[in-house]
């Protein structure tokens, strides 16, 4: 019988006595084993039909929402071996067989993104039901984001199957009428005023340096340019326009969210999706409208992600953060507007915002750009993904490599593996990034929750503790968790599925769905056992136990606590 033994370290809502026991950790009444009888001694049951009810309700209690993946690698590598930084992956034509993506999700992929900008409303619904049938029927645990499209200044689609070449000083036409087909030589731009303050001379640069025009002539609206650094036009390709050596700033007053864009927002609703990625965010308040919308119109919480890839996103990025339930660091785009050896530092500072006010943040764009058409990495990328652990964001992303590339399952294998060595070497040589929290809470039971969870990091890498289990709700406390990057993994246990998902996307949290009771005591004891069950704790293993849950019968909101349990 699997026995612990535990000591309230702090508990703000109870009287400090001693908690020292040695007990059962199944729920009262019930032997440690399955397969064997229920002891009645303590369920006052006098029926069958009474016995088969508690029966299969335990039953149901006993399943751990713990995704085959976790699972896995906690089997094999122990709990301090687990990956803590998370991994996105585009979805694309590449790899949006029902077998491709349990490939990648069977490689480490924590989020599927499906790029709104590319393919019909059928291809991405076909790719969430998909996702969603493998989580069911397999035992993954995979959050679906749909990145928006934003309003931007882009080539309309050239009918052309993947690229078109633009060969050294070759002239161009640029225009905004509206023709079928394609034209030799000619490129659509999707909004009329896109060469409104553009003069002979300037520079227009496509997808931040895929191929370089200089302006020769302006005809009317239209625009007649010469190639000087050959390249090729993507589907959909942005346009920006440089001016002696610095970005042309223009408003062009287009919305934060297109039409399209809030019809592909209802998709997102109506499919259940996790996460919602807004491109060119400007300000906070478009990303408040969003969460608003979403709060009225779904019934399931949906998350909103700040993509950070203008200037305008740059000079307000605190309040945009604070608006948002995460950032993502869009750095193709952004590098377009600064100049790139800023990138790094950026990067960086967008990072440090986010940990400070606690909100996930996803390294994106050009990670392995060279595998979307090699099977290995240059070991400048393979640094530059070991930079972005080392800064501690929460998740990293691959785009072309898993969308088009066909070693997209490599490239996430890259990214496992790099992130796992890194987060080694950061234990082992003590380097853990001392963050010293902001305060970021204003009520006294908030202020106690985050100040528990500061203090638990600590107490679980001075105490050398297996793991850290958090029960929760809203997921908040994990978050806080979290955020203080601690050695051990962090178990979240909660009985909220949008919940589960979207911690999905937070530093070094393994979310696991089950069902959780006001009894405290009795949450813990199932939830070790289950997990002892399975193979994946032993005798000796200490876990540090914090929760935000608040029973039924307590009127008080302050009811968390730090409690370590040892496997005797």
């Amino acid at each position: 019988m699997a026995v612990v033994n535990d000591s309230i370290l702090f508990n703000p809502n109870i009287s400090f006595k001693n908690h020292v026991s040695a007990a059962p950790i199944l729920p009262r009444g019930f032997s440690c084993n399955i397969g064997r009888k229920f002891n009645f001694k303590y369920c006052n049951l006098r029926t069958k039909a009474q016995v088969a009810e508690v029966q299969v309700k335990t039953l149901h209690d006993l399943r751990l929402g713990f995704d085959v993946v976790s699972e896995e690698e906690l089997r094999e590598k122990g709990f301090l071996g687990m990956r803590k930084t998370k991994m996105v992956c585009t979805i694309g034509p590449a790899c949006c067989s029902e077998e491709d993506l349990e490939k990648l999700a069977l490689g480490g992929m924590n989020v599927a993104r499906l790029n709104m900008c590319h393919n019909t409303r059928e291809w991405h619904r076909d790719v969430v039901r998909k996702i969603k049938r493998l989580n069911d029927e397999k035992g993954f645990c995979v959050s679906v984001m749909i990145d928006t499209e934003g309003s931007q200044i882009h080539v309309v689609d050239h009918r052309a199957p993947s690229s078109v070449k633009a060969e050294e000083d070759s002239v161009w036409l640029f225009t905004a009428k509206k023709f079928e087909g394609s034209r030799p030589f000619t490129v659509q731009a999707n909004y009329a005023g896109f060469s409104e303050g553009i003069e002979v001379g300037d520079e227009l640069v496509i997808d931040g340096g895929m191929a370089t025009f200089e302006v020769i002539e302006k005809v009317g609206n239209d625009l007649r340019c010469k190639c000087t650094d050959p390249g090729l036009f993507l589907p959909r390709a942005k346009f920006s326009f440089w001016r002696n050596g610095k970005l042309v700033e223009r408003n062009y007053g287009l919305p934060t969210l297109s039409k399209k864009d809030w019809d592909d927002i209802e998709f997102g609703i109506a499919e259940g999706v996790d996460f919602i990625a807004m491109s060119f965010v400007c300000d906070a308040d478009s990303v408040r409208h969003l969460k608003e919308y979403l709060s009225a119109k779904s019934s399931k919480f949906i998350r909103v992600l700040a993509k950070i890839e203008n200037l305008e996103s740059l000079q307000k990025l605190e309040e945009i953060v604070k608006a948002s339930d995460g950032i993502m660091v869009a750095r193709g785009d952004l590098g377009v507007e600064i100049p790139l050896e800023q990138i790094p530092t950026v990067q960086e500072d967008i990072t440090h915002v986010c940990r400070q006010l606690n909100k996930p943040v996803i390294v994106a764009s050009q990670l392995l750009e060279s595998m979307v058409e090699y099977p290995t990495p240059t070991r400048a990328e393979v640094a530059d993904v070991s930079e972005a652990v080392r800064q501690y964001a929460d998740a990293l992303m691959l785009s072309g490599e898993s969308a088009i590339g066909p070693y997209g399952q490599k490239a996430i294998s890259v990214l496992r593996m790099t992130s796992s060595r890194m987060e080694l070497w950061s234990r082992e040589e003590n380097q853990q990034s001392a963050l010293h929290p902001r305060q970021l809470a204003v009520s006294l039971p908030d202020r106690i929750a985050e100040q528990i969870c500061n203090c638990a990091v600590e107490m679980a890498n001075n105490l050398g503790v297996d793991a850290i289990f958090v029960y929760t709700k809203h997921g908040h406390m994990a978050s806080l968790l979290s955020r203080n990057r601690p050695y051990p993994p962090i178990f979240a246990f909660t009985n909220d599925d949008s919940t589960r998902m979207a911690l999905n996307l937070q530093w070094g949290v393994i979310p696991l769905l089950v069902d959780l009771s006001d009894d405290m005591e009795d949450n813990i004891a199932k939830t070790i056992d289950l997990i002892k069950k399975k193979g994946m704790m032993k005798y000796g293993d200490a876990v540090l136990v914090v929760s935000d849950l608040t029973p039924a019968h307590v009127t008080s909101t302050a009811f968390q606590s730090i409690q370590v349990k040892t496997i005797i």
